[in-house]
């Protein structure tokens, strides 16, 4: 099964966004990873409508925009109209996530839900009906750089056992190294979204890095 590369954007070097795309498009990864942020449901702000913009601009990939945004029904329509393709919500951000789901689903996009560390699978159990991506963090949301939680592979598998009654994929965002790919790999996961433990700031070209780790 060949797995799903997505580069996560707010690593990328915003200087020479343009150049960034087209060297990962050369590489051939898989979605374009849009992390926003507006330091409220986390503690740090990251990109706006205008960077995923950009993105989609130089890209003809798809493009995800992870919302880490208090209230997110209230300002899809902006992320629909920057031209993304998968929007992730969190459940504890939203008081009406179905709705949310359901509504970027109405408007012909993939609908994801993001699972912290701290939200059981249990909890989530009947969204994932109208799922087409489950979001799993192995991280705490909000910062790059940190240490993987290695009991989210228990969310992970159970994640994976759900799935047969389903039809969403799993995704894994949060110090996905080499060795994290190939374990969840062989799990099952179906993706992972490529921050510094695995792509950027390598010194080596992305090319290079994206055919390792589809090679894994």
């Amino acid at each position: 099964m060949k797995k799903l590369l997505c580069p996560s954007m707010m690593c990328a070097d915003f200087g020479n966004l343009k150049e960034e795309v087209s060297l990962l498009n050369d590489a051939d990864v898989d979605i374009y990873h849009c992390d926003v942020m507006d330091g409220n449901f986390v503690p740090n702000i990251m990109m706006g409508v205008n960077d995923i913009r950009a993105v989609r601009k130089n890209t003809n990939k798809l493009v995800d925009c992870h919302l880490m945004i208090e209230n997110p029904g209230d300002k899809l329509d902006w992320f629909i109209d920057a031209g993304v393709d998968l929007i992730y919500i969190h459940p504890e951000s939203e008081r009406y996530v179905v709705k949310s789901l359901s509504y970027i689903k109405d408007k012909g996009k993939l609908a994801g839900l993001a699972i912290d560390p701290d939200t059981s699978v249990e909890t989530v159990s009947e969204m994932l009906e109208v799922v087409d991506y489950v979001l799993v963090m192995t991280v705490n949301p909000g910062f790059s750089g940190q240490k993987f939680i290695d009991f989210t592979k228990k969310k992970v598998a159970k994640l994976i056992e759900l799935r047969e009654n389903y039809h969403y994929k799993i995704m894994i965002d949060g110090a996905c190294s080499p060795e994290v790919i190939q374990e969840l790999s062989e799990m099952g996961a179906d993706g992972f979204i490529l921050g510094t433990s695995a792509l950027f700031g390598k010194g080596r070209t992305y090319k290079e890095i994206i055919k390792e780790l589809e090679e894994l």
